[in-house]
């Protein structure tokens, strides 16, 4: 399962995150950035630190789960 992380700065200076399943692949930065602005420059979320103040960067996180058989 892969998701994408975005990462903010929040107004006390900390790391606040938002992530969404199934990314589109391959990934667009640009689009990412632009997202990502529009996110700051609207004040759609806010955080125990604050509003969202600057962008810190994107990851794409992929996670592997396997079950194991017990019996």
């Amino acid at each position: 399962m892969k998701t994408l992380q975005l990462q903010f700065e929040n107004t006390t200076g900390g790391t606040v995150s938002l992530t969404l399943d199934n990314p589109v692949e391959p990934v667009n930065p640009a689009a990412i950035q632009a997202a990502q602005a529009a996110i700051i420059s609207q004040n759609v979320f806010t955080s125990t630190g604050g509003d969202y103040v600057k962008v810190k960067g994107a990851k794409i996180i992929e996670r592997n789960v396997t079950d194991i058989a017990l019996s």
